[in-house]
């Protein structure tokens, strides 16, 4: 007798599939926050230069380099997904991260190694993205595949939560590392400590996911990169638009805020972490909300507010955040951080429903890290330039707004509601 491969494997609880799918975003993104945060150290440390604005950019250059391959992980490991089973792709996925990341902690710098010190850091921001590349989507998918039809955009959304509590885990140590070391603590050794206690959250993740049961593929497409690049190029196109606007406003200011928070608004790196963890907390607080908003009303109403607020407002809100007035800057955080938290609790299911699900990891993974890797990792180096280009403190704010534009323009005309939509085919 043929073996039935659409049988579905034995679920985990909701609770234990809420935390697989979340931990291992909490682990990835953690990592990838913190270079992020400590970018000026590493700029020093790493890419020394006469000009301070340099080695941010080249430091910047590193990290953007990790997202430039994060459509190559997506291949790989959604191509897995697809053909062997979600479960498998994040196990993978989780320890690739883990390994880069503690060697990150104990790399030589410059000083020692020379121009192999900064070659090094690249590679393993390079093995660092290609794990990304997989890791999110590949637990967006298992996270609303595997959730109650009524209640997709609450199971996908935390994935995207463990995302961003990642990013505030990372900056919560970030500006503890910078409260209890001094600058010449920090510089010479602090610097190194969260990069090492990644490698923890990594060890969770790895036994949570573990227990789990491989689900068979359902299904899949035999050739899930040349069908996703033949039949369906326009879900891609559809889906990386869509996110555009996303990527690019999450990393400018949950990312490069605090390098322009010190150099704008003359704050010290313990305030810009404080601030920017504050700012977190408030997304992380609206964004299951909004996730229940989008079940119960539909993604295109919450993902409408989101990015007309971000087009809008986002000019003028870095303008006012250059001023170097406190009370300003930390609303502004505020009034920036809350669009950005409504698009996170729509868009993770909508990206998943969008996508057809004979290629619906490899599709989704590509098309996802195009738009947020490329675009929204580049963001920091972009923003720096930008404003040296422009001579305008307020140059993020261009950038960010421009992004929200297409995508807002994309979502209106050529996305259609996808709340109660079967997945056995995709939009």
């Amino acid at each position: 007798m043929t073996e039935d491969i659409t049988t579905p494997s034995p679920q985990p609880s909701f609770r234990r599939l809420i935390l697989v799918g979340l931990i291992g975003n909490v682990m990835e993104w953690y990592d990838f926050a913190v270079y992020g945060f400590f970018a000026v150290t590493i700029g020093k440390l790493f890419f020394p230069a006469e000009n301070p604005v340099i080695s941010l950019i080249a430091a910047f250059g590193a990290f953007a380099a990790g997202f430039l391959v994060r459509p190559v992980g997506g291949i790989i490991f959604g191509r897995i997904g697809d053909l062997v089973g979600r479960q498998r792709a994040m196990l993978l996925s989780v320890m690739a991260m883990a390994i880069p990341t503690v060697l990150m902690g104990f790399l030589p710098t410059f000083q020692t190694l020379g121009m192999a010190a900064p070659i090094l850091l690249v590679i393993l921001r390079l093995i660092q993205g290609l794990s990304v590349g997989g890791e999110y989507t590949s637990s967006l998918v298992f996270l609303v595949e595997s959730g109650p039809q009524d209640r997709r955009a609450f199971s996908a959304v935390w994935g995207a939560w463990g995302a961003s509590a990642g990013t505030l885990l990372g900056s919560g140590v970030g500006f503890l590392m910078a409260t209890l070391l001094l600058p010449d603590q920090l510089e010479s050794w602090g610097w190194r400590v969260p990069f090492i206690l990644g490698g923890c959250v990594a060890f969770v993740g790895f036994l949570l996911r573990r227990g789990l049961h491989a689900e068979a593929p359902v299904a899949h497409s035999k050739s899930p990169t040349r069908d996703a690049f033949t039949k369906y190029r326009w879900p891609m196109l559809r889906v990386a638009l869509l996110n555009l606007g996303f990527g690019a406003a999450f990393y400018t200011l949950f990312v490069y805020s605090v390098s322009f928070l010190e150099q704008f608004s003359k704050l010290s790196n313990q305030q810009a972490l404080r601030n920017n963890s504050v700012a977190m907390i408030l997304l992380l607080l609206i964004m299951p909300m909004a996730a229940k908003f989008a079940d119960k009303h539909g993604r295109k109403a919450v993902l409408g507010v989101g990015f007309t607020i971000l087009t809008v407002s986002a000019i003028p809100l870095f303008h006012l955040m250059s001023l170097g007035i406190r009370f300003l800057t930390i609303s502004c955080e505020l009034a920036l951080a809350i669009p950005i938290a409504l698009i996170s609790g729509a868009i993770a299911a909508t990206n998943v429903e969008l996508m057809p699900r004979a290629v619906r990891c490899t599709g989704l993974a590509f098309a996802y890290n195009i738009s947020v890797g490329v675009f929204g990792g580049m963001t920091p180096m972009i923003v720096t330039w930008l404003i040296a280009y422009l001579h305008s403190p307020a140059a993020p704010g261009y950038w960010v707004a421009a992004t929200s534009a297409v995508s807002a323009l994309t979502l209106f005309f050529s996305v259609r509601e996808t709340k109660g939509d079967s997945l056995e085919h995709g939009s």
